[in-house]
């Protein structure tokens, strides 16, 4: 029996094959579940190309995180579909140039406001969408997140949108408890997808887990970053919620590289 099997999965996130979502797309479909990805604008071409790459193409539901009636038209396209959902991936992050850079001290509010909204509100908006598809069975939310717990170079306002996200996540965890809902998040070390590539700074980040992460880290294989989603939204973390799943080769757990040439 597979982790998966029998569950009815929604994926955000998908833009081409290097997207963390992708790979776990890839990976619940080969652990028996149904899915279908989410996109919107410019992008879902992208994602409709990119889901043609999963051994069963999946549908693609427009779906803007920050419209209230994309959020409604959700709910009422799963209800019809599947009448429930098990579980969701929420891969969703955005900032516009300005809050990211280095350009933390002058960054106006109505940026700020937009790297919040898109990244952070936005996990409270799709746990919303799909509670009355999960309330009665339960089910697993699980976000991507990156370490918030200290400030990286040119990473700035999104740093601080990851921040309120893992709070957000205990918020929900919390109140979604009753319902036999888990929502935790999963902290990946820096991976090269397309969002991260937009990142300024981002090489410094990746160099940075070169010499203090204890199992190493290859930022160009998400495999197993969705492997741990996928555990997430299985049935074998039955009592997990308000958790942060570090899978970043252990870099958080060190205070400083190793020494060149060293070993335990």
């Amino acid at each position: 029996m597979s982790l998966l099997d029998g569950k009815k999965i929604v994926v955000t996130g998908v833009l081409n094959p290097d997207s963390i979502a992708f790979g776990v797309a890839k990976l619940a479909q080969e652990q028996g579940a149904e899915i279908v990805l989410t996109s919107f604008g410019r992008a879902m071409s992208l994602t409709r190309r990119t889901a043609r790459k999963l051994s069963s193409e999946p549908d693609v539901l427009e779906l803007d995180v920050t419209q209230p009636a994309h959020l409604e038209a959700l709910t009422t396209d799963l209800a019809s579909r599947w009448t429930r959902v098990d579980g969701v991936l929420h891969a969703i992050g955005f900032a516009p140039a300005p809050a990211l850079g280095g350009n933390f001290l002058h960054t106006g509010w109505d940026d700020v406001a937009t790297t919040i909204h898109a990244s952070t509100y936005s996990l409270k908006a799709l746990a919303v969408a799909v509670l009355p598809l999960m309330q009665d069975a339960g089910g697993s939310i699980v976000g991507l997140d990156f370490d918030a717990t200290q400030a990286w170079p040119a990473y700035d306002w999104m740093g601080v949108a990851k921040a309120a996200l893992e709070s957000t996540a205990r918020y929900l965890a919390r109140d979604l408890g009753a319902h036999r809902i888990r929502v935790n998040l999963v902290s990946a070390g820096p991976l090269r997808s397309v969002a991260a590539r937009g990142i300024p700074g981002f090489d410094q980040m990746e160099g940075a887990w070169a010499g203090r992460s204890p199992l190493g880290w290859d930022s160009r294989d998400t495999s197993p970053v969705a492997k741990a989603c996928v555990a997430l939204l299985s049935d074998w973390f039955p009592a997990t919620t308000g958790e942060i799943v570090h899978v970043d080769g252990g870099f958080h757990s060190q205070a400083a590289p190793s020494v060149p040439g060293e070993r335990p």
